[in-house]
């Protein structure tokens, strides 16, 4: 039986390309690429994804990290960023290129994405995905099911594994001829369109190319702290994450290095926080200000408190009033 081997982001088109191949009786294996920036919170329940995309779309799924090799990329992607710190054109060189090594591991004949031509103004023009094909190495094995028709066809097409004439047409931004298509498979249930990467949103992006300029050697945990809390540039160089609710403070427990500082108030509810690459006095006091300024009151106006920092086993703490607002408005990140 032919195989195809699906990019496969969970989104509407992903879905489609997917079905209509295997409505010509070519068996799908579609592979979904995670890191921090995109769908890495699966790889804690991999199992789960994958019954779920089964039950619900008849898909066969698997997760494969490319965390390290995107992190690299990301520092100097060839085709530049787009708005903001999104690296679309070069992403998808590098999720086709993996996607072809792993090619002979699932006996796949050639490439599907879920691509349409205009539907992204940066990494769906015409010419992109010409450059897209190319930079990756897929040229002639990459195919694209729903805007085939207005493609030149794929070696697939050229040799009887796909019948051309069952691909389809589509091109631009509109989604009627999705939804129709979507209705005809019986998939009435499906992520609502969006661009699913953090490095698109200003904020994050923001925050994502603050680290990449200043850190050389760019580190997982650290990408996953940049993702949540609130963060502070302190004044003499220290990193600062402060939760916001429980869920958070629990997430940089389980996500500090042994030796950032841990900081939190223990004898009054409030955030967590963890101090990375800071050692001077002033950032010290300036963390712990912040822990009280974000903390539970205890009356109409919030009192010092003691602050407990905790690394490599050790502890020490600070009694600190509150920081108010205006002294620390240019630290955030």
């Amino acid at each position: 039986m032919t195989r195809a081997l699906a990019l496969f982001s969970g989104g509407l088109d992903s879905l489609l390309a997917c079905r209509v191949i295997a409505a010509q009786g070519i068996l799908v294996q579609a592979v979904k690429f995670v890191t921090p920036f995109f769908g890495y919170e699966l790889l804690a329940r991999e199992q789960e994804y994958a019954r779920m995309v089964r039950d619900s779309y008849g898909i066969e799924v698997v997760l494969r990290d490319v965390s390290e090799a995107f992190f690299a990329m990301l520092r100097n992607p060839a085709h530049g960023y787009g708005k903001n710190f999104n690296p679309c054109v070069d992403c998808k060189i590098l999720l086709l290129r993996e996607a072809k090594r792993l090619m002979e591991e699932f006996s796949a004949s050639f490439l599907i994405t879920g691509e349409i031509i205009g539907q992204r103004p940066m990494s769906q023009r015409r010419d992109t995905l010409r450059v897209i094909e190319r930079d990756s190495g897929c040229t002639g094995i990459l195919l694209r099911p729903l805007c085939a028709k207005i493609l030149e066809p794929t070696l697939a097409e050229r040799e009887g594994l796909v019948d051309r004439e069952l691909l389809l047409d589509f091109n631009g931004r509109g989604r009627q001829p999705q939804i129709q298509l979507a209705a005809k498979f019986g998939i009435s249930s499906y992520p609502s369109p969006a661009g699913g990467c953090v490095l698109t949103e200003r904020e994050q992006a923001k925050r994502i190319a603050w680290y990449y300029a200043r850190y050389p050697q760019v580190r997982l945990n650290d990408i996953r702290l940049l993702l949540f809390g609130r963060h502070f540039h302190l004044p003499h160089g220290g990193w600062f994450v402060l939760g916001r609710d429980e869920a958070e403070n629990r997430r940089l427990e389980a996500l500090h290095d042994p030796g950032d500082f841990l900081v939190h108030m223990p004898e009054r509810p409030g955030p967590m926080g963890v101090l990375h690459g800071a050692v001077h006095p002033d950032d010290l006091a300036a963390a712990a200000g912040l822990v009280v300024r974000f903390g539970k009151k205890i009356s109409d106006e919030s009192t010092a408190a003691t602050v407990l920092f905790a690394a490599g086993g050790e502890e020490h703490r600070l009694v600190a009033e509150p920081l108010a607002d205006e002294l620390f408005q240019e630290w955030a990140l």
